[in-house]
């Protein structure tokens, strides 16, 4: 990024980012933080992991990449929805959903500025919204923190690389 930003400024970043996607924290977001760069992340629900409808049972389509995916089968995928439960147990005891803590850790960064939370329906957006108001303490972050130590990461495929029809 500095090659590039001394070419051409840098005003805004979209990465992915979500709870079980965390790579950008060590050099993506603190450049982004000094160099007064926005960033908008996308992907706060981690593919629908923490939407909170996923089960042990779910299956995908096989048009979806997740249905392909070692992420959403077997030991990793029954692995990390136990720490979805976790988070979700953790989120009720502050009367909000598993998805909109998942939004509020994410806007709980300094560094970013903006959370891209798709939805395929206007009472997704509504379940989902209040997560930017919910205010998460130094003790919250560290007690979710403590959670996501059994996570695997979750990584999927970048809108930048899909086919183009």
């Amino acid at each position: 990024m500095t090659t590039f930003q001394s070419v051409r400024p840098i005003d805004t970043l979209q990465p992915p980012y979500h709870l079980f996607r965390r790579d950008i924290e060590k050099t993506v977001l603190p450049f982004a933080r000094e160099h007064g760069i926005g960033v908008l992340v996308y992907g706060p629900l981690a593919h629908g992991l923490l939407s909170g409808r996923m089960t042990e049972a779910s299956t995908f389509p096989a048009d979806d990449w997740r249905s392909g995916s070692d992420l959403f089968v077997g030991d990793t995928f029954r692995r990390n929805l136990a720490v979805v439960r976790d988070l979700s147990q953790f989120a009720a005891r502050r009367q909000a959903t598993v998805a909109q803590l998942a939004i509020a850790w994410t806007l709980a960064n300094p560094a970013v500025d903006v959370a891209i939370v798709g939805a395929r329906s206007p009472e997704q957006i509504l379940q989902t919204s209040p997560g930017a108001d919910l205010h998460l303490s130094p003790e919250d972050l560290a007690a979710i923190e403590l959670m996501l130590r059994g996570e695997v990461a979750v990584g999927g495929p970048a809108p930048e690389a899909m086919p183009r029809s």
